[in-house]
């Protein structure tokens, strides 16, 4: 039971880890790194996918890195 225990509190720790993301977006042939610190992979690829639709209105695209 401990081991059990053991192996869910490092899931839902790792789960719950926040770092540094990068979104790279390119647009009309100029591409822009846009840093975002802090943060769980969830909510960075939400940024990155709003800074996508900015840049999808120039022809361009943003990933997450």
């Amino acid at each position: 039971m401990k081991k059990v225990f053991a192996v869910v509190a490092v899931v839902a720790l790792l789960a719950s880890c926040k770092k540094d993301y990068t979104c790279k977006c390119t647009a009309a042939g100029v591409t822009t790194n846009i840093e975002i610190k802090d943060a769980k992979k969830a909510d960075a690829e939400d940024a990155c996918n709003a800074s996508g639709v900015t840049y999808g209105l120039l022809g361009g695209s943003c990933t997450l890195e």
